[in-house]
C-alpha cells in the first residue's frame, strides 16, 4: 500500500526558463515567417470585392500561361546550359578551362532585370548592332530589313536563363565531381563513348542535383518582376502589381498570389518526388575522382566556346553595356539620388542581414539546446519564405503591417492627442521584415552547417564550467563559426540588394534603393542614369560570387 501511495505522488514538472525561452523564441520566429503567407491566404479567402470570376474569364489565363511557359523555357534552357558546362569543366581539359570554371558563376552577380536593360539597349533599333547593320548594308530604316522583336517572351526566357543557369551549374558540378572515377573507367572499358558516358552514367547519378538546381531556377523565374515588366510579358507577378496598385483590389491580388504559391508548391513537390527512391553511394571513401580527359584541336576549342557562350550572354554583354554608359556620363556618379539610394540600400540591406543572421543563430542554437520537440518541428517551417516570391511576401506583409500601424497610431492619438503617423509602413521597416522572411533560409542553412562542425565536447565543457547557454553561444560557438556567420551576412545582404518586387511594394513614398533606382531609370529608357546604380549592384553581387567560388574551390 505504501508503495502504491508513493507511486501515485506526482513528480514535479520541470520547465527550465532556458527551455521556455528557446521554445518561445523559435515559435515567434516561425510565426513571423509564416505571417505573410497566412495573411495572403486569409485575404484571398475573404476579398473585399469579389473579382475572381472576372480574372478567370479575362486576364488570369494569360498571366498563368505566360508564367508556365517562362518557367518551362527558362528551366529547360538553364538546365541544359548548367549541366553541359558543368560536365565539360569536370570531365575535360580544354583551352580556357581554368578561367571558365569560375567565370561560369559570374552571371549570378547580374540581376536579370539589368541583363534585360543591357540586351535591349544593345539590340534595339538605335543600338550598336542595328546601327552597324544599316551602315554596312546601306539600309535607310527598319523597313529595309527584318530584325527579331527584342521585347518579347522569347527574349525574356533567354535573359532569365542566362542569369539563373549558375544555380544548375553549381549543383551539377558538385554532383559530377563527387562521382567515383572508376564508374567512368568501367563504362569506357565497356565501349561507352563520350555521349553515352554522359547520358547513361553521369546524368543519372547527378540527377538529384540537377533537379534541385532547376527547381530553384524556376522559382526565381516566378519571382521575377523587372525583366518581364520591361519586356512587356504579363505574368502572375506583374498581375499582382496590376490588380492591386492599378485596380485597387488587394483581395484579387491575394488570389493571384495564391496561384503563385500553388505553382511554387507544385515545383517543390515535383523536385522531391524526382529524388524519391534514388539513392547513389560511393563504394569507398578512397574512390578517386574522375581524371579530366584532354581535348585538343577543334574539339577543345568547341568545348571552350560552349562554356564561353553563357558567360558572354549572362555577364560580358550586360557588364560591357552598363560600363559603357557609366563612362559616357561620369557626372551621374555624384547624383544626389544615387547617393541617397546607396545609403538606403546599405541601411535596409545591412539591417536585414544582421537581424536575419541573429535570428538564424538563435533558432539553430535553440533547436540544439532545447529538449522540447517544438523548436525542431518549427525550424523547417522557417525556410518557406525563400520559396515564396517577393511580390507575395510584399502583399502579405504590407496589409497586416498597415492594419497594426494604424491601430497603434489611433491608440496613441486617443491617449495623447498627438497623431504620430505611420511608424512602420511609413518607414523602411516593412522592407527589412520582407528581406528577413525571404532570406532566412540562407542564414539558417549556413548557421546549421557551421554549428554542426563544432565538436559537442566544447560547449559541454563550457556549460560544465558554469557558462550559461547564452554565454556558451557567445564564447564558444560564435568565435568558431565567425567565418560562416560572415558568409551568411554577405549572402543575405547581396540578395537583399538585388531584391526588386518586395522593395517596390513596401518602400515608403520617394524611398529608393539601388534596385528600385535602376528599375525606375531604365523603365524611362534612361540607361545612362541607371548605369552607376546597376554597377554598384553588380559589384556587390561579384563579392558574393567570389565567396561561393572560394567555398567550392577544388
Amino acid at each position: 500500500m505504501m508503495t502504491d501511495k508513493i507511486a501515485r505522488i506526482p513528480r514535479p514538472r520541470r520547465w527550465p526558463a532556458q527551455l521556455d525561452r528557446w521554445s518561445l523564441g523559435a515559435a515567434a520566429i516561425a510565426i513571423l515567417v509564416l505571417l505573410p503567407i497566412l495573411a495572403v491566404l486569409a485575404l484571398a479567402a475573404r476579398p473585399g470585392e469579389p473579382i475572381w470570376a472576372h480574372l478567370l474569364s479575362t486576364t488570369l489565363p494569360r498571366y498563368f500561361g505566360n508564367t508556365v511557359i517562362l518557367m518551362l523555357g527558362v528551366g529547360l534552357l538553364a538546365a541544359v546550359a548548367g549541366t553541359v558546362t558543368a560536365w565539360l569543366v569536370v570531365m575535360y581539359r580544354f583551352p580556357g578551362r581554368a578561367v571558365l570554371q569560375w567565370a561560369l558563376l559570374f552571371p549570378l552577380a547580374i540581376p536579370a532585370y539589368v541583363g534585360a536593360y543591357a540586351l535591349v539597349d544593345f539590340l534595339e533599333y538605335a543600338g550598336p548592332v542595328q546601327t552597324a547593320m544599316r551602315a554596312q548594308f546601306g539600309w535607310a530604316d527598319g523597313r529595309d530589313y527584318w530584325f527579331p522583336d527584342i521585347r518579347s517572351r522569347g527574349a525574356a526566357i533567354i535573359v532569365l536563363a542566362a542569369s539563373l543557369y549558375p544555380y544548375v551549374y553549381l549543383l551539377a558540378r558538385a554532383g559530377f565531381r563527387e562521382q567515383a572515377g572508376c564508374t567512368f573507367d568501367v563504362a569506357r572499358a565497356l565501349g561507352a563513348g563520350p555521349l553515352a558516358r554522359f547520358w547513361r552514367v553521369g546524368m543519372p547519378l547527378a540527377r538529384p542535383a540537377i533537379a534541385a538546381g532547376t527547381a530553384v531556377v524556376m522559382m526565381e523565374t516566378v519571382n521575377d518582376f523587372g525583366t518581364v515588366e520591361f519586356f512587356g510579358v504579363q505574368t502572375l507577378t506583374t498581375g499582382i502589381f496590376t490588380v492591386w496598385l492599378e485596380m485597387g483590389n488587394a483581395g484579387g491580388a491575394a488570389q493571384i498570389a495564391c496561384v503563385i504559391l500553388m505553382l511554387v508548391l507544385v515545383l517543390v513537390t515535383l523536385e522531391k518526388v524526382s529524388r524519391r527512391g534514388s539513392r547513389f553511394y560511393r563504394l569507398s571513401r578512397s574512390d578517386r575522382e574522375s581524371s579530366p580527359i584532354t581535348l585538343g584541336g577543334l574539339r577543345g576549342w568547341a568545348a571552350c566556346a560552349a562554356c564561353a557562350l553563357p558567360v558572354a550572354v549572362g555577364f560580358v554583354l550586360p557588364i560591357s553595356v552598363i560600363t559603357a554608359h557609366a563612362i559616357e556620363q561620369p557626372d551621374r556618379w555624384v547624383d544626389p539620388g544615387l547617393l541617397k539610394a546607396l545609403l538606403n540600400t546599405l541601411t535596409v540591406g545591412g539591417s536585414a542581414a544582421v537581424l536575419t543572421v541573429l535570428g538564424a543563430l538563435f533558432m539553430v542554437y535553440g533547436v540544439r539546446l532545447a529538449r522540447s520537440r517544438l523548436p525542431r518541428l518549427l525550424m523547417p517551417v522557417t525556410t518557406i519564405g525563400y520559396a515564396a516570391p517577393g511580390a507575395v511576401l510584399g502583399l502579405g506583409i504590407l496589409l497586416p503591417l498597415a492594419a497594426f500601424d494604424n491601430a497603434v497610431a489611433d491608440g496613441i492619438l486617443a491617449v495623447t492627442g498627438h497623431d504620430p503617423g505611420l511608424l512602420l509602413t511609413g518607414s523602411a521597416a516593412g522592407i527589412v521584415l520582407a528581406y528577413c522572411v525571404r532570406f532566412f533560409a540562407i542564414a539558417q542553412g549556413a548557421a546549421d552547417a557551421a554549428m554542426g562542425r563544432v565538436s559537442p565536447s566544447l560547449p559541454m565543457a563550457a556549460r560544465a564550467l558554469g557558462r550559461t547557454a547564452g554565454g556558451t553561444l557567445r564564447g564558444v560557438y560564435v568565435p568558431l563559426i565567425r567565418g560562416s556567420v560572415g558568409t551568411a551576412l554577405l549572402l543575405v545582404f547581396v540578395d537583399a540588394v538585388k531584391e526588386l518586387p518586395a522593395t517596390l511594394l513596401l518602400r515608403p513614398f520617394n524611398y529608393n534603393t539601388l534596385a528600385t533606382r535602376v528599375h525606375e531609370q531604365a523603365s524611362l529608357e534612361k540607361i545612362g542614369e541607371a548605369a552607376p546604380a546597376a554597377l554598384l549592384v553588380i559589384g556587390v553581387g561579384l563579392a558574393a560570387v567570389a565567396v561561393m567560388a572560394r567555398a567550392n574551390r577544388a
